[in-house]
């Protein structure tokens, strides 16, 4: 392999969009990120959740991205044949509802088009915005392998669709029949039940009188949607409600209408509620479906698709539903039916895609018979074999959907997604098929060869065929290499939000059709917030595009952002601050490689990086802290702890080895020793070499830009070794004497600063140690002693007296003391301190007096009470040190 010497260094400024121009496609064109190439590598595979065809990434794809990312790029690294296949979703409704508004700016409607026509445009809406997409993925510097990019209507996925479907159908899994169903009357489409979001309403209740036919008295109903009345078929009562016993088998008039119709006894109703009397509308409740069902009811539909009252309506055709209300409620009202109106808060269900308030409704759809599938998906999630929530606690989430799931509606009244595969006869009769040629050889052996079908107008709702994504995009149905290889997938990313959605229907589809689970693991992560903790959304206006940050900051620092924000399960909030402290520490990072790269004389390579001569105590100290770095990091990782593994780095990188290690450095780098020289060179290459590699998941760009000035044997990071921790790299002693001398240096670059001394002014130090041992390592660290803590004199011994009017600090082992006399006016400093000291006595005071009032610790909240005690606390830790410096002062 070619050993590629240093380059000439890096530039003195960060500048992102330097470091990030080009590199993307370089890494594109070289295939570095295409799986396959190594039979005898072990396979390690991840689908992407597929972004949907209706606009840009959001700051939520760009971490459930940068989670993956992170993933893949660790186990590339480490080794493993690492495929991260791509795709994108078609996303039915939510599409075709964003080219519907793109074509009423040209005062057209998808009929004024037809269907073919229709169809074009939105096929161009794909492509641009898939197009868009990938330069977003490009932005953000996602390893995909773009050889293997899938989308759910492309003809592989789209032939898997067909295959459950006519499969499902077969088994009776799939039906087809007259239910109450979720309407969308915007959108014009059913709804499954997760597609629907409720929402607290200020509503009404509406008491309404129906009289007995025979003249013997009313019933009074109250309902909280009178339009629907004029398809009541019935009223319902509790069997046991005395109230109504002699009611149940007479018959009302329905009012308006007047129709008749039977009391009925059903156990459904709660006689606590209203009236303890419902009115029953079979066509427009779920609830009053199953009791029509029950009875032999018939059902009466009297709106049309878009929510306007039909011909069943009567004088109210025509109307808005909303409107029908309104009229209704007067004509109730004069002619005597209206008996009160009631303030009502009640839950409405309002559509996920188009907002519009939900109208339960009569319509005769396809549907997944779930019980068998959910019995399935349980049976494996209690296995030992199951698939792995991570947090664990999803996993209940997860059980309690699928044990309470009802069947999934799956058809939907558009004309963008998969064709329902199901043919009709000239006589209603169904054929269901894998195309169009099957359902005609199926009807011809029936009805002879001059048969005519119509293919079902509707389409499958796009949950369908993302149910399948992890095993039709390997190829699925057939039996190719990528399902043999890289099926089961070994993890999924996905936010809390669609486990039901889409995690769900995976694992059910999974089962049923490959007999594997589809996924070993699932990471469950939560939404971004903003500073504040809300949802980002257009209404607050608060979402902020991820283009616009790396415009602004770079990729790299926006994904450290989301990383370091990341931990499974809990949601994070974006603030420009955060993704500002992650540019300030890629700064860092540039400063420190520019460092290493300038002390490294030309023509450096990989063969000069040799760390066998004599290690100093610091370059053992850092060679030991970085082997336990690698370790905890990549331990961290394994288990999907992408944020503290990011702390464990960043404190590592930015504390340990800029901070200290590269400062005592400059020590040897500046003296004649060559060979402490060449030590400390190799030290600092190896050093910020295995931190590239750390950090290339998280930060892609500028460590691969700062990798390739670095010796290095390989063509890319992307393809480097996955760093290991290093058993000959364990001084534990070395680690001891590091943590001693720089606690010291600490201790004396606080006293320094509790009295405004600056660093370029020396200072006298007197180190009291306790004991010779420590006295051993004070005068073995003596050159860092006096490089960072400037003393002008250095007085070090076990019997050190303390000098007078001196500040003093005490450290494992030792106490060290900074005469202030010649330093600071002593005199002013005392003054000072005791003005400091009288403000906080006034805050130790305040504080204490409120928490004795037993009325605010009585009625106060907890948290708020808690709180007082915390800075009472403060208060009087602060009091105490400086009660303890005017000690010092006076005596």
């Amino acid at each position: 392999m070619a050993e590629h010497a240093t380059k000439p260094t890096l530039p003195p400024q960060y500048d992102p969009k330097a470091v990030e121009a080009g590199r993307y496609r370089w890494w594109v064109e070289n295939k570095f990120f295409e799986a396959g190439g190594d039979p005898n590598k072990k396979p390690y595979s991840i689908v992407i959740p597929p972004p949907n065809v209706t606009g840009n990434l959001h700051l939520g794809h760009a971490l459930n991205c940068t989670l993956q990312d992170i993933l893949i790029r660790m186990k590339r690294m480490q080794g493993y044949d690492a495929l991260w296949l791509p795709g994108m979703d078609h996303a039915g409704i939510a599409t075709q509802t964003r080219v519907e508004k793109e074509l009423a700016k040209e005062g057209l409607t998808r009929y004024d088009l037809g269907r073919e026509k229709f169809l074009e445009r939105v096929w161009q809406w794909k492509e641009h915005y898939a197009s868009v997409i990938r330069e977003q993925w490009a932005k953000l510097g996602l390893s995909l392998d773009y050889s293997r990019e899938r989308f759910t209507m492309d003809e592989g996925l789209s032939r898997a669709v067909r295959e459950v479907f006519v499969s499902l159908y077969e088994k009776g899994l799939i039906y087809r029949g007259e239910y109450i169903i979720n309407w969308d009357p915007v959108a014009r489409t059913a709804l499954s039940d997760i597609e629907v979001e409720y929402k607290e309403v200020q509503g009404k209740l509406y008491h309404i009188r129906y009289p007995l036919k025979d003249g013997s008295g009313e019933v009074v109903v109250a309902t909280t949607r009178p339009e629907t009345m004029l398809g009541d078929v019935a009223v319902a009562v509790h069997p046991d409600d005395e109230r109504y016993k002699a009611f149940i088998g007479k018959t009302v008039i329905l009012p308006i209408v007047n129709r008749e119709i039977p009391v009925i006894a059903d156990e459904y109703v709660d006689p606590e509620f209203g009236t303890g009397a419902v009115k029953i509308t079979p066509a427009h409740d779920p609830n009053d479906f199953e009791v029509g069902l029950r009875h032999n009811l018939p059902r009466i539909l009297v709106m049309d698709e878009e929510a306007k009252m039909n011909e069943n309506a009567g004088p109210y055709q025509g109307l808005d539903r909303y409107e029908c209300r309104k009229r209704l409620v007067e004509d109730l009202e004069r002619q005597g039916y209206l008996v009160k109106v009631e303030d009502h808060v009640h839950a409405v269900g309002h559509s996920q895609r188009s907002g519009a308030v939900v109208e339960p409704y009569l319509s005769t759809q396809w549907f997944v018979r779930m019980k068998p599938l959910a019995e399935q998906a349980i049976r494996h999630t209690l296995s030992d074999d199951a698939v792995r929530f991570v947090p664990e606690r999803f996993k209940k989430v997860f059980l309690h959907w699928i044990e309470n799931v009802r069947d999934w509606c799956i058809s939907r009244q558009l004309w963008w997604g998969h064709r329902i595969p199901a043919w009709y006869t000239p006589d209603g009769e169904v054929i269901v098929a894998r195309s169009e040629e099957e359902a005609y050889e199926k009807a011809r052996a029936k009805y002879g060869p001059d048969v005519t079908l119509t293919q079902d107008e509707d389409v499958l709702d796009t949950w369908f065929s993302s149910g399948l994504w992890p095993f039709s995009t390997m190829g699925w149905p057939d039996e190719t290499g990528d399902l043999k290889r890289y099926y089961p997938t070994d993890v999924l990313v996905t936010a809390y939000d669609i486990i039901f959605f889409w995690v769900a229907r995976m694992i059910f589809t999974a089962l049923e059709f490959t007999g594997q689970k589809p996924f070993k693991d699932v990471i469950i992560h939560g939404l971004i917030r903003d500073a504040q903790g809300r949802k980002m959304s257009k209404s607050l206006g608060n979402g902020v595009d991820p283009m616009e940050v790396i415009e602004k900051h770079g990729a790299d620092a926006l994904r450290f952002m989301l990383a370091t924000g990341s931990s499974p399960g809990n949601d994070i909030r974006f603030s420009w601050e955060r993704v500002e402290s992650a540019r300030a520490f890629v700064n860092k990072i540039w400063n420190a490689s520019r460092f290493v790269l300038m002390n490294l004389p030309e023509g450096y390579t990989a063969a000069d990086v040799d760390l066998s001569g004599p290690l100093s105590v610091p370059d053992q100290w850092i060679l030991h802290r970085l082997s336990e770095t690698v370790g905890d990091v990549t331990r961290l990782l394994e288990q999907y702890e992408f944020g503290e593994a990011a702390r464990v780095l960043y404190n590592f990188i930015w504390d340990e080895f800029c901070d200290w290690y590269i400062e005592m450095a400059k020590i040897p780098l500046g003296s004649g020793d060559e060979a402490a020289k060449k030590t400390t060179r190799a030290v600092l290459v190896h050093t910020l070499d295995t931190i590239l590699r750390l950090l290339h998941p998280y930060m892609p760009f500028v460590t691969e830009e700062i990798w390739q000035h670095l010796p290095h044997e390989g063509q890319t990071l992307v393809l480097a070794k996955w760093p290991e921790p290093n058993a000959a790299h364990r001084f534990p002693e070395a680690v001891r004497e590091m943590r001693f001398l720089v606690e010291t240096i600490r201790a004396v670059r606080n006293l320094r600063a509790e009295v405004n001394v600056p660093l370029s002014k020396p200072i006298d130090l007197h180190i009291k140690a306790d004991s010779a041992d420590v006295l051993a390592l004070l005068e073995k660290g003596r050159v860092y002693v006096e490089r960072f803590c400037r003393p002008q004199t250095l007085v070090m011994g076990v019997d050190v007296a303390k000098p007078a009017k001196s500040l003093s600090a005490v450290v494992t082992g030792a106490q060290v003391f900074v005469p202030l006399e010649g330093l600071v006016d002593i005199a002013q400093e005392i003054q000072r301190l005791e003005k400091e000291l009288a403000t906080l006595n006034k805050e130790v005071e305040r504080a204490e007096k409120k928490l004795a009032n037993p009325n605010f610790v009585a009625k106060a909240p907890a948290e708020v009470v808690e709180a007082e005690r915390e800075k009472a606390r403060l208060w009087r830790e602060k009091r105490d040190k400086v009660l303890a410096r005017l000690a010092e002062l006076k005596e």
